[in-house]
């Protein structure tokens, strides 16, 4: 059998292999329009990304370029990015423009769009139809799922020797904005129905949607349906080649109604539903563009859902995002979005209105990209030296991560067999990274500290008399696991290890006294 992209349980930590190896996907996401020119991509993205340390890039595969004319399929362009990402020794996760990308039906083949009886939009509850052909369209649906059945199957022929492509994502921030359910005739026809026998057995109620779920009923009715439809075109596709496929979330943010996000889409509070009824996608990822992205890891990361990130901020504080997702984590995938951006001077990214912002409530943020790429381009480099022993050690009390949440938090405490560490952050400021790090406990008294904008300090144990001093203090690097030592500094700096904006490695071997 051929070993093609999986997601294996290692350990009890869901793990990527890719050719019966462990990878780790350190990846940047194109812009929504890239992919759909080989020579743009040549030109302006594969040249802006050299350098960054990047082994994945993820592109959108558009619906309405692969089946331009009904049933006539046209590979050229996928068959093209493969080549190129094997050209620049990159893999590819690639991303399904079909039915709804951002919750609008744009990026569906010309022939659908302009026929809206038979593939039938969305409708708000005065009757004005938006730009979002219904979930409930069963025809629609059916065929999105026989051309990303398509796809799929040419991509096995093409790719699957040498497993370029890894994952796929499966539409792109589904769901309903403007309004919290559709109000299209068929839907207020199944919205009066008796809720569906899987989701009576999971919440243990009965009736109609209203009835069952109250104030919850239209985001509940909705996630359903998109998770059903979702559900249809992922399993045809893994039906067609079984590597791993996933959904990505638009965040629930203020001002917090269903409507004001993508209702339906899945965010937290429906991921009963979307676990339930879209059995063929193994994880939920969240797009992370919000200040609290920390909260967000910690959310969508639990048992069953393993952490994976399409898109993320591009300033510095996403290096230490990236670090503190897979070393806290175990994530599978981070990816800042536009990352072709990052080869760019600031000033020359492109950024919308600031009345368009508001209106789609998408923070600023997202669009800074001072000091992006030297953070990135330094934390990836220093994580893929680190995964031999990120591996060895994640699981387990050994290894311990750390992140500032926020401007309000100070540090940490962390406690080990025979020390404890106090962890203190330092502030950022425009164009740094946020305080991150974690700690290897080798052995007993041999640690290794990785880490940036911060400052730990050594404790013995809590009514443990003596002190702790460095026997032993290093700066190196980390080359391939194995520790390549730097300066001795056995002076003033062993009575506190400092680590300043650019992510840095202390080997230490301690005694007490």
């Amino acid at each position: 059998m051929k070993q093609i992209p999986e997601v294996r349980t290692d350990r009890g930590i869901p793990t990527l292999y890719v050719k019966d190896e462990p990878f780790l996907a350190f990846a940047g996401e194109v812009h929504n329009s890239s992919a759909g020119s080989l020579a743009y991509m040549e030109e302006r993205v594969w040249n802006s990304i050299e350098g960054m340390n990047l082994n994945t890039l993820i592109v959108p595969v558009y619906w309405e370029l692969l089946e331009e004319t009904q049933g006539s399929y046209d590979f050229a362009l996928i068959d093209g990015i493969i080549g190129q990402a094997r050209a620049h020794g990159k893999h590819l996760i690639l991303l399904w423009f079909g039915l709804w990308k951002n919750s609008e039906s744009m990026y569906v083949p010309g022939w659908m769009k302009q026929d809206s009886e038979k593939y039938f939009r969305v409708q708000k509850i005065t009757g004005e139809k938006i730009d979002t052909i219904s979930p409930l369209c069963e025809r629609a649906v059916e065929k999105d799922a026989m051309a990303f059945a398509r796809l799929m199957a040419h991509i096995k022929e093409l790719d699957e020797e040498e497993s370029t492509v890894l994952a796929v994502q499966v539409e792109n921030e589904v769901g309903l904005l403007g309004t919290e359910r559709d109000y299209c005739p068929e839907a207020n026809r199944a919205f009066q129905q008796e809720i569906p026998g899987a989701l009576a057995e999971e919440y243990q109620v009965r009736g109609d949607w209203k009835g069952a779920f109250g104030e919850n009923a239209e985001e509940y009715f909705m996630a359903y349906y998109l998770s059903k439809a979702l559900e249809k075109i992922a399993h045809a596709g893994k039906a067609a080649y079984p590597i791993p496929y996933y959904v990505n979330v638009w965040l629930k943010q203020h001002p917090w109604y269903p409507g004001s996000y993508p209702s339906g889409g899945p965010v937290k509070e429906v991921h009963r539903i979307w676990k339930k009824i879209a059995t063929s996608l193994f994880t939920i990822a969240p797009d992370i563009y919000v200040p609290y992205g920390v909260d967000v890891m910690e959310e969508y990361h639990y048992e069953g859902n393993p952490l994976m990130i399409p898109e993320a901020r591009k300033d510095a504080v996403t290096a230490s995002y990236a670090f503190h997702a897979f070393m806290k984590h175990n994530a599978l995938c981070y990816s800042p979005f536009g990352i072709e951006d990052l080869g760019l001077p600031p000033e020359l990214v492109m950024k919308p209105s600031k009345e368009t912002m508001e209106a789609l409530n998408i923070n600023p943020i997202m669009f800074n990209t001072e000091g992006g790429k030297e953070y990135l381009s330094r934390v990836y480099g220093l994580l893929e030296n680190l995964k031999p022993l990120y591996l060895r050690y994640r699981g387990t009390e050994q290894l311990k991560s750390f992140i500032r949440g926020s401007e309000t938090d100070l540090g940490t405490y962390l406690s080990f067999r025979e020390y404890d560490i106090v962890v203190d952050y330092f502030p950022a400021g425009e164009g740094m990274p946020i305080s991150t790090g974690a700690v290897f406990e080798l052995d007993r008294n041999r640690f290794l500290l990785v880490g940036m904008m911060n400052r730990l300090t050594f404790r013995v144990k809590a009514g443990e008399k003596g002190k702790v001093r460095a026997l032993k203090l290093e700066d190196g690097t980390i080359v391939k696991g194995e520790w390549v030592p730097g300066r001795r500094q056995n002076g003033d700096e062993q009575m506190q290890f400092n680590f300043g904006p650019a992510p840095g490695c202390l080997y230490v071997e301690l005694y007490k006294y």
